[in-house]
């Protein structure tokens, strides 16, 4: 397993999501994938330590997926290990007014990571072209000026959203942000056995809402905006990822290993070396501090 086949995973052609595999078999044991994810995440906090010194990337992981499809955990798993002074997570809900006072970019513009930072978005800029394209009355709150009524939200109006999308990760990335953006797969069978967990676990009633069962019952709707946002936006600079989702450990072994994969093609992320005149004086410096006294 040192080198994973993109090809499975990377969106690079036009897809239909009913054809591809919400599961992968790994073909070892489940301690051992477990074991894979812990040492593909340490090495990914250690590269995480040289971006921030090198301080010229910044790196933005999208994660999308169904209810349940372990977005959450994926995000607490993955990224363990890095230095907490160098990652930021924003989870994006409902907007608030203010931000529907905005264009529906606004939000995650201002929340990109800066150079030398991870930032990673749980749900992301393309909640604005899944759930609203699945609730169209919803575009109705922004108050935009050519919107006045669920006829005027055509296939024209999504277009331009998709455009206004690949401009920005266009324009992200110009500027030195590498893009991921990965697509938790779950089957609708694997959410029905979840969500029947949240159930049956007291501990996880809290996560459960009405609103889910409603959800679900879109979910033909959903996989339909999904595979029109992923074959719209998927690019060379900013592609999708689509992961088998239905077992968890796998899933966010995948993700590590596309993370870890890829960024270390970055053959010129280093740590800056010291100047010539500090290196000069290194030994000089330990002596002053082994001589100093409290």
């Amino acid at each position: 397993m040192d080198k994973l086949d993109l090809k499975h995973f990377r969106i690079d052609s036009e897809i239909e999501l009913k054809n591809k595999a919400t599961s992968y078999p790994m073909e070892i044991s489940d301690k051992k994938v477990k074991n894979l994810l812990k040492d593909t995440r340490v090495k990914l906090g250690k590269w995480q330590d040289k971006l921030y010194a090198h301080g010229k990337y910044a790196v933005l992981i999208c994660i999308q997926g169904m209810d349940t499809a372990g977005k959450d955990s994926m995000i607490r798993e993955v990224f363990k290990n890095f230095n907490s002074r160098g990652v930021v997570v924003h989870s994006f809900k409902v907007p608030t007014p203010l931000e529907l006072k905005h264009d529906f970019l606004w939000r995650h513009y201002i929340a990109l990571p800066a150079r030398g930072k991870f930032g990673i978005f749980n749900r992301t800029h393309y909640e604005n072209v899944l759930v609203t394209r699945v609730h169209p009355e919803y575009i109705l709150e922004s108050n935009l000026p050519e919107v006045n009524s669920l006829e005027d939200i055509n296939e024209e109006f999504w277009e331009e959203r998709f455009n206004s999308i690949r401009n920005f990760e266009k324009h992200i990335a110009e500027n030195g942000t590498l893009i991921f953006k990965f697509f938790l797969h779950l089957s609708k069978e694997e959410q029905r056995q979840r969500l029947l967990r949240r159930l049956n676990k007291s501990e996880k009633n809290w996560k459960f809402s009405p609103a889910d069962l409603k959800e679900r019952k879109l979910w033909d709707e959903y996989q339909h905006a999904y595979e029109i946002a992923i074959n719209s936006t998927s690019k060379s600079h900013a592609p999708w990822y689509i992961i088998p989702a239905d077992d968890k450990d796998t899933a966010r072994y995948l993700v590590a290993k596309i993370l870890y994969d890829v960024l270390t093609e970055y053959k010129d992320v280093q740590e800056p070396e010291l100047s010539q005149e500090i290196k000069n004086n290194l030994e000089e410096y330990k002596e002053i501090l082994k001589k100093e006294t409290l």
